[in-house]
């Protein structure tokens, strides 16, 4: 019977998987920022696809301390978050939706990326590759400020302008103020809260 794999066989495997990840957004966000209408959203991605550029190098420099061949491993979840990009881009949006779209999409390979670099900051960890540790948490802390750049983006005038463009016939002052509905559980938690 062979042996069965230890976490550093999976970490080592997330490596590659990480490493194939980063190698399709490099071909994958220069086909977003073209399609970009907004210029800040534009440089929102070029600039992470300098950054992904880096992350690229740190993973090389962490095959390299740990003895393993630099290799990547096909990346299935990111290959399908960027086929959803691309349907996106084949959609005929006007252009701040198409940028609101593009912003989600661009969201969903961060948050991938951000549950995978995560995963093994704390695998690197608990094994005492402190090195490796560290050089994963500054790719985590990149994805996560790439993340918040594009909320600030689209909560800052993108998600607006697509929503305006959606429903332009409706004034902010002719706009149905929403009631608040109490439900079943409000109800009974009131009541009990008088007692």
């Amino acid at each position: 019977m062979a042996d069965a794999g230890t976490l550093h066989d999976a970490f080592v495997d997330e490596l590659r998987d990480a490493y194939d990840a980063e190698k399709q957004l490099t071909k994958a966000l220069p086909k977003l920022a073209k399609a970009a209408r907004s210029p800040d959203l534009r440089a929102a991605f070029e600039a992470h696809l300098d950054e992904t550029r880096g992350q690229i190098v740190r993973l090389e420099q962490i095959f390299a301390n740990l003895g393993e061949k630099v290799r990547g491993k096909h990346c299935d979840g990111i290959a399908g978050i960027i086929e959803e990009g691309k349907a996106v881009m084949e959609e005929d949006f006007d252009e701040a939706t198409m940028d609101a779209c593009l912003i989600a999409a661009g969201q969903r390979a961060e948050h991938y990326e951000m549950a995978a670099y995560g995963t093994m900051v704390a695998w690197a960890r608990a094994m005492g590759h402190a090195e490796a540790a560290d050089l994963l948490q500054e790719t985590l802390d990149e994805e996560k400020a790439a993340d918040e750049t594009l909320s600030s983006l689209a909560e800052d005038g993108i998600n607006d302008e697509a929503a305006s463009a959606a429903h332009p016939d409706e004034d902010e002052d002719d706009a149905e103020v929403a009631v608040p509905v109490r439900t079943a559980f409000q109800s009974t938690s009131a009541k009990s809260s008088q007692r």
